[in-house]
């Protein structure tokens, strides 16, 4: 019975890597064994973002909605608890692009709530 090599298997499970960890730097992208803990770290990186860019994005939308209902003279606080009041339904991703994008619909969402 022939002997049976790990060398295809190896060669191809190193390639797999070595290409995941394209455009790292240094010895992360040539050398194998460097090259698989940087590719568990950008795995685990990735994984975390995912999570943190809604969070991110939360935070931005809320900062740009907070900046136009300031411009009407109403904080955001009270702005988000006076929707709530009058059932307006709008999230922040949507109220936030009304206030960047059309300040005339912004002003009249902003009244609507206050009224």
């Amino acid at each position: 019975m022939p002997r049976v090599t790990k060398s295809v298997t190896a060669k191809a499970k190193h390639k797999k890597v070595l290409n995941a960890t394209k455009g790292h730097y240094g010895a992360r992208s040539r050398l194998y064994k460097t090259a698989k803990q940087s590719n568990i770290k950008s795995l685990q990186y990735a994984f975390r973002d995912r999570k943190n860019k809604k969070r991110s994005f939360r935070s931005l939308w809320i900062s740009r909605i907070n900046a136009g209902s300031r411009d009407m003279g109403i904080p955001y606080s009270k702005l988000i608890n006076a929707l709530s009041q009058k059932n307006i339904i709008l999230d922040r991703k949507i109220l936030s692009d009304i206030a960047v994008s059309d300040n005339s619909t912004f002003k009249k969402v902003v009244e609507t709530a206050i009224s």
